[in-house]
């Protein structure tokens, strides 16, 4: 071990939004931790593996420059697909730790929201910040191969490369499989991998308090206040935009959900949540809700929040084919 008179670490940490983002939806959704990434202990944890991998004192390596890179929605597309609520939460939690955001535009592709020119935006903002504030090591939070280009001139100038990478797979709301697994051109081109799904895994029975930080141990903030209005006693038809229903729950997956509903089964995600915990809920739970309209002006539920059964006697719903929605995991908080 060095001494405390060796020299101070600096650390610069990257993050490639999106990919950061699917990460947290996974743990929060799929894996049985059923929670979201801290970015607080996620930066502990990075201090202590820069440490151990250069030799020093944990109180000598020191993050001094954090930066989060996402495309995002226009504030139009986010309050009508729901999201200012959880892309504000974001910012609140990135500035309270001092992390500067870079935000770029997402674009419509062939009818799909797509992110363009984030890698390379990343690229060379985290080139320039190594010259300019010559970092000893550079953290990156991402997977693509795009990134191999970057730490090969990192490489150059005598900045080392830790990865955090994850690699996982899933059942999506679809049915569809999804992978997620870093490039092995990336693995193979930094100086200290860290395959963050065992390091993860394998505190799963232990009392590491690293990896328990890793975690955040609070419930979601919600994005619509508790209420609690007079509710109908059994179950109800979808009325008007603003009608309190009551039902049970179809399905759930992935962060997203049916509520039984004549004429057709009303959509929710876990951002409709009024209070509770969305992974606390289970299909055939009774929820109360309200009749709300989505991007596509079509009936959904909003306000969910988990009530008792109606009395016996009072009638169950029937149940319905649900609709196709479409996925935006990625796009989640």
């Amino acid at each position: 071990m060095n001494q405390m008179n060796s020299p101070l670490i600096r650390i610069g940490v990257f993050y490639d939004g999106n990919y950061f983002l699917k990460i947290s939806d996974y743990y929060y959704f799929q894996h049985e931790r059923k929670a979201r990434i801290s970015l607080e202990g996620l930066h502990e944890y990075i201090r202590h593996q820069v440490a151990e991998e250069e030799d020093v004192d944990v109180r000598l390596s020191q993050i001094t420059d954090a930066h989060f890179f996402r495309g995002r929605l226009s504030a139009t597309e986010a309050r009508d697909k729901d999201r200012l609520f959880h892309d504000r939460l974001l910012d609140d939690i990135l500035m309270n730790l001092g992390i500067a955001t870079h935000y770029m535009p997402l674009k419509t592709r062939d009818g799909r929201l797509q992110e363009k020119g984030i890698d390379v935006w990343l690229a060379l903002e985290a080139l320039e910040l190594a010259l300019h504030k010559s970092f000893d090591v550079i953290v990156l939070i991402a997977g693509d191969s795009d990134y191999v280009p970057l730490i090969k001139k990192l490489n150059t100038i005598g900045t080392r490369v830790m990865l955090l990478n994850w690699d996982f797979k899933y059942v999506d709301f679809k049915g569809e499989n999804r992978v997620t697994r870093a490039s092995q051109q990336l693995l193979e081109h930094v100086t200290y991998p860290v395959a963050m799904h065992d390091v993860i895994d394998s505190g799963l029975s232990s009392a590491d308090e690293l990896i328990e930080s890793l975690f955040v141990n609070q419930p979601e903030p919600v994005a619509f206040p508790s209420v609690k209005p007079v509710r109908p006693t059994g179950p109800t038809a979808a009325g008007p935009v603003g009608t309190v229903g009551i039902s049970t729950i179809k399905n759930l997956k992935n962060g997203f959900g049916f509520v039984v509903m004549p004429p057709n089964n009303l959509f929710f995600s876990y951002a409709d949540m009024a209070e509770g915990d969305f992974n606390d809920l289970r299909e055939g739970d009774w929820v109360e809700f309200t009749v709300g309209r989505n991007h596509r002006d079509e009936d959904c539920a909003r306000n969910v929040r988990k009530v008792q059964p109606p009395q016996e006697g009072e009638g169950d719903g029937d149940e319905y084919e649900e609709h196709e929605h479409e996925s935006a995991s990625s796009d989640l908080l």
